[in-house]
């Protein structure tokens, strides 16, 4: 996109190669809004694109071709604007050679951010999970830090194929080379390197495809959940209260019956009845019992026997807004149950459990939540777009999760004597301050 590094690069190759045909495969524009090569597909895939740099220039393109679905480069999913390091997988994946013409390789160095932002139905969820479908993950590969000029940030290489070799058919190879690096001269953030010696036994660790210190290899659903909703019941009490009719004046549906959208003299006159209504209102709830109800059904009947004893008639918007005022939270209170007799759930209470792939969704939910909210149940409504089970799918890769060494903390006895050592030195310096002064 920016013309002199372009035509740095164009000349570069010229120099370098012996006809120029490799300078012309240098193309000015945007890879992501104009693709300069469309109708080309490549044997290998090579690419180190822009970390956290978003696409908003590119967005009407980008989304324009997202809209074409599998007949665009990005029909999986559209990941956050705010970062394209997806989109340029997504680019180079439709680039692929078909598997029947012998296939390709893609290696693509990126940053963290990609493996496990974006929840279940995301724009970046729904990219990991085409490609992991697919089986096209090959093996990640986690690269030290301090690499690169001006970040000292975490980065790792996706290698990804559509003609895996049978025995790594179904499988993804996590390989941690964090450690694998020496000591260079400092150069902004960039203070290591990874010597030929290493980058040979990333290698080696790729071609053995065997569990170790320093590689995992794991199915490709073991990514994969499913997120479903768990609700829990809505239980109110109900209190006709100064405080609780206080907060009847921030309900819209009260409010609005002192407002008019007519004009003049009109607009005043239907003004002042609206106030009028308000206070025959607030009058009529003000004589309910200032007792605490536990059951909506009973203070509906009170509410409901108050109106018609004053001659009101409260419509549905207006009844809500009471109920809303008056209502709070409570533990003890009988559940609020809809026309149907089925329990209402609590938003305040919603929540949401990952259930790994292949495992029945109720069966994890017998076991990992209902012992512990017994009223609780699952949103059998909330379904994946693309499967229609109960749950929307997701993946993510968390990668030091595989990793993780635990380490013991140090003793109590260690942690207290620090402890005491530095109280003596902050008494040390306060004395001599005092004895300063």
């Amino acid at each position: 996109m920016n013309p002199e590094t372009w035509a740095v690069s164009k000349s570069d190759l010229f120099m370098k190669s012996t006809d120029g045909r490799d300078a012309e495969n240098i193309a000015f524009g945007s890879t992501l809004s104009n693709d300069r090569h469309a109708a080309r597909h490549f044997d290998y895939l090579i690419a180190n694109p822009p970390y956290g740099k978003d696409w908003k220039r590119d967005e009407a393109a980008v989304r324009a071709e997202h809209e074409r679905g599998s007949a665009g480069r990005f029909g999986p999913g559209l990941p956050r604007i705010s970062d394209g390091q997806l989109l340029f997988l997504l680019h180079m994946l439709a680039h692929m050679k078909e598997p029947e013409k012998g296939g390709s390789r893609v290696a693509i160095i990126m940053n963290g951010s990609p493996l496990f932002t974006g929840d279940a139905g995301s724009g970046e969820s729904e990219i990991r999970r085409w490609i992991l479908e697919n089986d096209w993950l090959e093996a990640l590969i986690a690269l030290p830090e301090n690499l690169f000029y001006n970040t000292g940030i975490a980065t790792y290489v996706w290698v990804l194929t559509n003609r895996k070799a049978a025995e790594r058919k179904g499988k993804v190879q996590l390989v941690d080379a964090t450690s694998f690096w020496v000591p260079r001269k400092n150069l902004g953030a960039k203070n290591r390197e990874i010597p030929f010696d290493k980058m040979a036994s990333i290698v080696a660790l790729l071609r053995g495809f065997e569990e170790g210190e320093h590689d995992k290899i794991s199915p490709t659903t073991h990514f994969g959940f499913r997120k479903i909703t768990v609700e829990r019941p809505l239980r109110l009490n109900f209190q006709a209260s100064a405080e609780r009719l206080a907060r009847l004046g921030d309900e819209a549906a009260f409010h609005n019956l002192a407002v008019s959208r007519k004009k003049g003299s009109a607009k005043e006159r239907e003004e002042a009845e609206g106030r009028k209504e308000q206070e025959r209102i607030l009058a009529m709830l003000r004589t309910l019992p200032d007792t605490v109800y536990k059951d909506r059904r009973e203070f509906e009947h009170a509410l409901d026997a108050a109106a018609r004893k004053r001659g009101l008639r409260l419509t549905a918007p207006l009844k809500k807004a009471i109920l809303s005022a008056l209502s709070e939270g409570n533990e003890t209170a009988a559940i609020c149950r809809d026309s149907s007799g089925n329990p209402e759930p609590d938003p305040e209470l919603r929540d949401s459990e990952n259930v790994p792939l292949g495992e029945p969704v109720e069966a994890f939910f017998e076991r990992e939540v209902k012992p512990h909210v017994a009223d609780a149940w699952i949103d059998m409504s909330r379904r994946d777009l693309k499967d229609g089970e109960v749950g929307v799918v997701g993946y993510e890769i968390n990668f030091n999760r595989y990793f993780y060494k635990y380490t013991p903390p140090r003793p109590l006895e260690d942690i207290e004597a620090d402890i005491q050592a530095v109280e003596r030195d902050i008494l040390a310096m306060l004395r001599e301050v005092a004895g300063g002064s």
